[in-house]
């Protein structure tokens, strides 16, 4: 790469990481309280809330995972998973979001989902608590070592760094930011990566298709229309086109049950200022949403068209393809990079501080001090951050880690374990903390078991997140049934929810 060329991208990095690392010592003297440092007080608009939601959901899985995999098998699998995603984000913003954001503030103010869960059944042994923090933690690792594997990514397909080097720099620019400002400098800087990312999205693949169809031979390659088919799947190692089954098409759609126990975009809705808000963040998230993944799939199509020979890692068919488009004017091609890195990188941080949370305030206070101090915790919270990220960065040191496969991974894990409970804590009155501790045991276990098992051992077509819900469903109305019902303050707490979010449609 020119010396010109490395200047102009470095120029966009260094502006857009003074910019992150700024946003946060802005916001270091306002957070007063854990609740602050968490959750950001509950004073987001909607505009941020909603921009803030969709950048932490859909990271560097949006701008390399999902073009990867379009670009390696064509349209229908990846197809039928941004289906299922944008299905998913409607339902959630739809579903849970208010009713969300009114029944934490009546449970006792709680800013965690662990914490909604034990003052939602009056768990005072903070038994579901205790549990569901042990595996926000575990998946939670697994989450963030998939954004820094695609920082790593990243810095290493541009300049030629070293992998785990390249991890490193992204890796560091996030845990200062988050470390630093918390939960409301995240949201602040998700609003400007979201901004970032949407860019990015709309610009790569026209500029690409423009340089095809005006005739230049050296970018050109050859299509096969079969790659656009929703029903047909390339298949690499055979080199052939074959019928997708109706498992693939189940399973793609089945991503949008995850969105339900995703706890890092939760406190999106538990932080919006006022519930009567949320309709207007949903449109906001709809419209993102719906533009940016199509883009996204149709850059890793594109990309059939606009290179020559194969790329040999498909999850950077989107890096490639800004320097191949954006190459003459390096600075500008460094602000796309800054987009896909901020994408990477408002994920991770929004992972790390919910991990964080269920150390410091479900763990540490709850159980090992419940007298600890506001300043106590907040320390505790910010240790935990560096602990989460450095177990992240071990995990992610192979730089073969498929980023698509990670967050999949992830994703079935948070549907199957916290999808369900907080589905049936919405709706079902009846719900006691027995029924909820065996619905995230029963699906998160089960999620762990058909990864492992079902399809890797036996190559199981089906995603571990079917199974998973089912057998956690299964757990919660069985275990629930057979249980004594919930103590009269559970019932009453459950009315008063009910109350205001009625008062809330009228």
């Amino acid at each position: 790469m020119e010396t010109i060329a490395i200047v102009g991208l470095l120029s966009a990095f260094v502006i857009y990481f003074a910019v992150m690392i700024a946003v946060g010592f802005i916001y270091k003297n306002k957070n007063k309280s854990t609740g602050d440092y968490l959750l950001g007080g509950r004073k987001l608009n909607h505009f941020v809330s909603a921009m803030s939601a969709e950048a932490s959901d859909m990271s560097g899985w949006l701008l390399l995972g999902l073009p990867g995999v379009a670009y390696l098998t064509g349209m229908s699998s990846a197809g039928w998973t941004a289906i299922g995603l944008a299905i998913g984000t409607y339902l959630n913003w739809k579903l849970v979001a208010k009713r969300l954001r009114i029944f934490t503030h009546k449970a006792k103010d709680s800013i965690t989902i662990p914490e909604f869960f034990k003052n939602r059944f009056a768990d005072k042994k903070a038994v579901t608590s205790a549990v569901a923090s042990v595996f926000i933690i575990v998946f939670f690792v697994i989450y963030t070592a998939s954004q820094f594997a695609a920082g790593g990514k990243l810095f290493h397909t541009i300049f030629g760094v070293d992998y785990t080097a390249a991890m490193l720099v992204g890796a560091a620019i996030v845990i200062i930011y988050t470390f630093i400002g918390g939960f409301k400098a995240i949201c602040v800087i998700d609003t400007i990566q979201a901004c970032l990312m949407f860019f990015a999205l709309l610009l790569i693949p026209i500029v690409a298709i423009l340089m095809v169809t005006s005739g230049d031979a050296s970018v050109a390659g050859t299509f096969d229309p079969r790659m656009l088919s929703p029903i047909y799947e390339f298949n690499p190692a055979t080199q052939t086109f074959e019928f997708i089954s109706v498992f693939t098409i189940v399973s793609g759609l089945s991503w949008a049950f995850g969105y339900f126990g995703q706890p890092h975009i939760l406190p999106r809705f538990m932080a919006i200022e006022k519930p009567e808000a949320i309709p207007k963040a949903r449109r906001i998230a709809m419209v993102w949403v719906i533009i940016s993944m199509a883009s996204a799939l149709f850059i890793g199509i594109a990309g059939q068209i606009f290179f020559s020979t194969p790329l040999s890692d498909s999850e950077t068919v989107f890096l490639v393809m800004t320097y191949g488009t954006l190459g003459a004017v390096p600075f500008i091609a460094g602000i796309v990079y800054s987009g896909i890195l901020g994408a990477i990188m408002c994920t991770a941080s929004s992972q790390m501080l919910t991990a964080a949370s269920s150390v410091s305030q479900d763990l540490y206070k709850n159980i090992v001090r419940k007298k600890a101090s506001d300043k106590e915790v907040l320390f505790v919270s910010k240790l935990a951050v560096l602990l989460v990220a450095a177990a992240a960065f071990t995990l992610a040191l192979d730089p073969n880690s498929s980023v698509f496969g990670i967050v999949s991974f992830a994703w079935a894990g948070f549907g199957s374990a916290f999808g369900t409970v907080i589905v049936t804590s919405l709706f079902w009155k009846r719900l006691n903390w027995k029924g909820a501790l065996a619905g995230i045991i029963g699906g998160s276990v089960t999620a762990f078991l058909w990864f492992f098992i079902a399809k890797g051992i036996f190559n199981s077509p089906v995603y571990e997140m079917i199974p998973g819900v089912i057998v956690s469903f299964l757990c919660i109305f069985i275990v629930t049934k057979l249980t004594s019902p919930p103590p009269k303050e559970v019932e009453d707490l459950y009315d008063e929810y009910k109350e205001e979010l009625e008062g809330q449609k009228t």
